[in-house]
C-alpha cells in the first residue's frame, strides 16, 4: 500500500470512530468539544453520514484509487477553513478546529505523499 493509500486508509479508520461514536455515543463526541448535549436524531443522522464516508475513503485506500485521494485534498481544507470560520463567528467551541486540524493534516499527508515519485 503507497503511502497516499494508507494516509486515505487511515483516515477512513478516523471516520469509521467517529460514525460510530455519534451513532451510539453522541453526547460523549459533543461533550469533548464543547458543545451542549442533544438528543435530536440529527447527530445521529451525522454519524451515519461519518461513517459511510469512512467506508468510501477505507475502500479507496484498498483499492489505490489516486483520483479520489486528489479530490480529498481540497474538501479537507475546507472542513478546516469551515469548521475555523465557524468558531471565528462564535458558532462552535474552540474545540471544533482540532477536529479539522485532523483532516488538514490528513488533506496534507495525502498531498505529500502523491507528490512522491
Amino acid at each position: 500500500m503507497t503511502s497516499a493509500a494508507k494516509s486515505i486508509y487511515y483516515f477512513g479508520i478516523y471516520l469509521y470512530i467517529t460514525g460510530i461514536t455519534l451513532i451510539f455515543m453522541p453526547n460523549l463526541f459533543l461533550g469533548t468539544l464543547g458543545m451542549p448535549e442533544t438528543y435530536e436524531v440529527w447527530i445521529r443522522v451525522v454519524g451515519i453520514v461519518a461513517f459511510v464516508l469512512g467506508f468510501y475513503y477505507h475502500q479507496s485506500g484498498l483499492k489505490n484509487n489516486i483520483d479520489f485521494f486528489k479530490l480529498t485534498i481540497p474538501a479537507r481544507i475546507f472542513v478546516l477553513l469551515a469548521f475555523i470560520a465557524l468558531v471565528i463567528l462564535k458558532l462552535a467551541a474552540p474545540m471544533l478546529v482540532g477536529i479539522g486540524v485532523i483532516d488538514g493534516l490528513g488533506a496534507l499527508w495525502t498531498w505529500s505523499a502523491l507528490k512522491k515519485p
